[in-house]
C-alpha cells in the first residue's frame, strides 16, 4: 500500500475566503452567524445562517463560468483552483491521465432548481428551462468541472452521503491513491443551501437553531441550551498524493493521512443512533487501519452540529472509544463555521492539519453549560484556542441516512 499526503489545501467559508483567513477566524473564534441577506427570511422561523463574507464570484472564475454553473460548483472549483495553487501542481509536467477528482456535495444545485421550478411555477404553463438546468443541478456535476477545467482524465466521481459527504470524498481518494488507481486527486465538497426551500426544510425538519436575536451564539455544542445548527455554505478542497509523487515533485508535505471508517447507524433517516453505535464502528475502523490506539489521538474535530440528540450521541461514542479525562482535546469548530453539510468534513480536514502544523487547538465557542451528563468528562477546548502539540487529528462526520465518515491525519515530519 502506498503511502498517501496532503500537498495542498483551500477553503471557502463563512468565516474567511481563502486557508488564512478561515484559520484565523477559527483560533480566534470569530463566528460567521448573522442574518441572512440572501433572500427576505423575515417570515421564516430561523432568519439567520452562515454566508460567505465579502464574496463575489467574478473575483475568482469568469462570468461564462458563473452563468453556466451552480453556486455550489462555482465554490468547488473556487476551492480546488485555491488547493491546486498551494500544491504548486503543474499539470504540464505531470500524466493527467493518473490525477483524479474525487467531489462530495449533499444537495447539488438547490438553489437553480428552486430558481427554474418556480419560475415555471408563475408562468403560463410553457416549458421554458434553462438548457444548463440539468447540468447545473446534479451533484456530480462539481467533479466533473473541476477536471474539465484543469484536463484531469483520472478517476472522477461525487460521493453523496449528506454532511458526510466530504469526509467519504477524501477517504475514497485516499483508497484509491492507496491502491495505486492514482498519483494525485483533488478531493473535498461544496455546498450552497442558503435558499428559501433549504432553509424552510431544515427548519420544518426541527434541526435549525431558531434563536434569531443572538445568531452568533446559536451553534453551541454541548451546552444544554443548544437548540439545533446554523445552516452555512462554502467548499472545501485538499490534494492528496501518494508520497512518491509528492517527493518526485519536490511537493512541500502538509500532512499525512493515514486512516479512514465508514459504518452506517442503521438506525433512522435523519437521526443518529441515541449511543452513538455507528460513530463507534467508523472511528474504530479508522484506528484499525491507521495503527493507532485510541490514547495516541491528540485532537478530535467532533461532529457536533449543536443538536440536542446528535451532541450527546457523539460524545457517548467517544466515551466508549476513549474513555474520560484523557488527554484528548476536541473542539467543535461548527461552533464558528457553522454547518457546512457536504462540505463540513473538508473544512474541518483542514482545522485538523492546521492544528498540527500550528501546535494550536481552535476552540469551541459559545458553549458555557455543557450538558450534565457529560460535564466535567471531556476536555472541549472551550472559550480559546489551546496550545498543544498535535502529533494525529481525528476528524468525524455523520450524515442523514446513517452515513457515518472518520478520518485521521498524522503530523508530518521529515
Amino acid at each position: 500500500m502506498k503511502r498517501v499526503v496532503i500537498t495542498g489545501m483551500g477553503a471557502l467559508t463563512p468565516v474567511g475566503n481563502n486557508v488564512t483567513d478561515y484559520w484565523h477566524s477559527l483560533v480566534n473564534g470569530i463566528s460567521g452567524a448573522a442574518p441572512i441577506t440572501r433572500f427576505d427570511a423575515s417570515k421564516f422561523k430561523t432568519r439567520f445562517a452562515c454566508e460567505l463574507k465579502n464574496f463575489n464570484a467574478l473575483d475568482y472564475i469568469d462570468k461564462n463560468e458563473t452563468r453556466r454553473y451552480d453556486v455550489y460548483a462555482q465554490y468547488a472549483l473556487i476551492a480546488a483552483n485555491e488547493a491546486i495553487k498551494h500544491a504548486e501542481l503543474n499539470f504540464e509536467n505531470l500524466n493527467r491521465n493518473r490525477i483524479g477528482v474525487i467531489w462530495g456535495c449533499g444537495n447539488g444545485g438547490s438553489t437553480t432548481f428552486q430558481e427554474e421550478v418556480m419560475a415555471f411555477a408563475k408562468g403560463d404553463g410553457t416549458p421554458r428551462f434553462n438548457p444548463f438546468f440539468i447540468p447545473k443541478i446534479i451533484g456530480n456535476m462539481a467533479a466533473g468541472i473541476i477536471s474539465i477545467k484543469h484536463g484531469l482524465r483520472g478517476i472522477n466521481f461525487a460521493t453523496v452521503t449528506a454532511c458526510a459527504s466530504s469526509n467519504t470524498a477524501m477517504i475514497e481518494a485516499f483508497n484509491n491513491i492507496r491502491w495505486g488507481k492514482a498519483d494525485i486527486i483533488v478531493a473535498g465538497g461544496s455546498e450552497a443551501p442558503l435558499n428559501e426551500s433549504s432553509v424552510a426544510g431544515f427548519s420544518a425538519s426541527k434541526a435549525l437553531s431558531a434563536n434569531n436575536e443572538h445568531p452568533e451564539a446559536a451553534s453551541r455544542p454541548f451546552d444544554v441550551n443548544r437548540d439545533g445548527f446554523v445552516i452555512a455554505e462554502g467548499a472545501g478542497a485538499v490534494i492528496l498524493e501518494s508520497l512518491e509523487s509528492a517527493i518526485n515533485r519536490g511537493a512541500t508535505i502538509y500532512a499525512e493521512m493515514v486512516g479512514g471508517g465508514m459504518a452506517a447507524d442503521a438506525y433512522h433517516m435523519t437521526g443518529t443512533h441515541p449511543d452513538g453505535d455507528g460513530a463507534v464502528i467508523g472511528m474504530t475502523e479508522a484506528l484499525l487501519e491507521a495503527n493507532l490506539q485510541p490514547s495516541e489521538i491528540d485532537y478530535l474535530n467532533a461532529h457536533a452540529t449543536s443538536t440536542p440528540l446528535g451532541d450527546a450521541s457523539e460524545l457517548k461514542a467517544v466515551e466508549r472509544i476513549f474513555g474520560v479525562n484523557t488527554n484528548l482535546n476536541i473542539s467543535a469548530t461548527k461552533s464558528i463555521t457553522g454547518h457546512l453539510l457536504g462540505a463540513a468534513g473538508a473544512i474541518e480536514a483542514i482545522a485538523c492539519i492546521k492544528a498540527m502544523q500550528e501546535s494550536l487547538i481552535p476552540p469551541t465557542i459559545n458553549t458555557t453549560e455543557v450538558e450534565p451528563g457529560f460535564a466535567g468528562k471531556f476536555n472541549l477546548t472551550l472559550g480559546k484556542a489551546v496550545n498543544k502539540t498535535v502529533n494525529y487529528a481525528m476528524s468525524n462526520t455523520f450524515g442523514f441516512g446513517g452515513h457515518i465518515a472518520t478520518a485521521i491525519f498524522k503530523k508530518w515530519s521529515d
